[in-house]
């Protein structure tokens, strides 16, 4: 009995001791993995450096333009002088920046001079004429006894020379007449011409030469804007082109090509193209001014993204897109065309990359990112730039 006792007591033993290992191993086994480090924290999430937004890039139609530089010159101008010769200026009725029309007086001259000479002009053709009926009843007889031999040969001829003779001098008086007229209307300057003044000489007193300039004249108040192109330009360019014209004090107008010169400078290697410019041209466009202008060649395909995406960075234009990890990669892109707020991109963009717009300038590569939606634009600013596309 007692041996039985014993026996029972020792696997008793067993078994409580074989339980208390198994307890103490398994509070090892979690306390040694609740002191276990975490993971590295290469294997985490990355933690983004900016919070960004992102637009796909967008493919419209853009004019194609080209940018030349030039001066506004007057159409063409016309020298009004004098052709009166030696005689007083009296009156000066216009003055720079005075329109005027065909056929007005500008200036006139002292006529009394000519007046007179004028006068004696019309007295010598009354003479002349006089001389020319008493010869010319002279020869009328001498004719009409010519039959009878009551004249000799040589009075009837000089009969009929001195007729003859009394005609040229009327002729000569005629003609002496007419010049002393055309005098006394040059004593009248006038325009040959409807335009704008732009120079004046005369000064009233002054005594001046035939053929002195006294005013320049606009012709028509037309300009035109002489732009420079170069030879490799000329092919684009044809006669109806629409060119938009930027005056140094910020001015516009719209013209159009009227021609390109036939010669190329051989310093420059650039030729003249002339755009006439409209009446209407603002007043602050004016002859002899710098101006720059783009010629519109028609429309094109392009792929642009808005101002704000595109960042310079060592000389370089650059946009970045977020990858499949969610990380900000650069790519390197060359601007062209510009339309309100977007901007033209040429390069390896991918037309459906994720290009950051706001924070661009804040990222480098390989910086991860949290891209959120952008906020939407009020119906007014979204109505904006269709109106202004519309309006180009």
């Amino acid at each position: 009995m007692k041996n039985m006792t014993a026996a029972l007591s020792r696997q008793t033993l067993i078994i409580v001791t074989a339980i208390a290992a198994t307890g103490a191993a398994t509070l090892w086994a979690l306390s040694s993995r609740a002191a276990a480090p975490a993971e590295p924290a290469a294997a985490a999430a990355p933690r983004p450096v900016l919070t960004v937004t992102t637009e796909t890039p967008r493919a419209v139609s853009l004019p194609l333009l080209l940018t030349a530089n030039g001066n506004i010159a007057a159409w063409q101008e016309a020298s009004v002088g004098s052709e009166a010769n030696g005689l007083r200026l009296t009156e000066v009725r216009v003055q720079v920046g005075d329109r005027v029309k065909a056929g007005q007086v500008l200036a006139v001259f002292a006529a009394e001079g000519v007046q007179a000479d004028l006068n004696q002009a019309r007295a010598a053709l009354a003479e002349a004429q006089a001389g020319a009926a008493e010869a010319a009843a002279n020869a009328e007889r001498a004719r009409g006894l010519q039959a009878s031999g009551a004249l000799s040969a040589q009075q009837i001829s000089q009969y009929l020379t001195a007729e003859l003779t009394a005609r040229a001098r009327v002729d000569s008086a005629q003609a002496m007449l007419a010049s002393q007229q055309l005098r006394l209307r040059h004593t009248q300057v006038l325009a040959p011409d409807s335009g704008i003044i732009s120079a004046r000489s005369a000064t009233v007193g002054s005594v001046v030469a035939a053929g002195t300039e006294l005013f320049r004249l606009i012709r028509q108040g037309r300009l035109e804007w002489r732009a420079e192109v170069t030879s490799a330009e000329l092919p684009l360019l044809r006669s109806g082109q629409v060119a938009e014209v930027v005056a140094a004090s910020g001015a516009r107008t719209k013209g159009r090509l009227r021609t390109v010169g036939p010669t190329v400078d051989p310093q420059t290697r650039a030729a003249l193209a002339y755009v006439d410019l409209p009446p209407d041209t603002p007043a602050d466009i004016r002859a002899g001014m710098f101006a720059r202008g783009t010629f519109e060649l028609g429309q094109s395909a392009a792929l642009t993204v808005p101002q704000a995406a595109v960042v310079l960075r060592d000389g370089f234009s650059m946009v970045l897109v977020v990858d499949a990890g969610g990380r900000a990669r650069t790519v390197r892109v060359a601007t062209g065309r510009r339309s309100g707020e977007r901007i033209e991109v040429i390069g390896e963009l991918a037309p459906d990359a994720r290009v950051i717009v706001n924070g661009a300038g804040f990222l480098n590569e390989g910086d991860a990112v949290k891209v959120v939606a952008a906020p939407a634009a009020p119906a007014a600013a979204r109505a904006t730039p269709a109106s202004a596309t519309a309006s180009r």
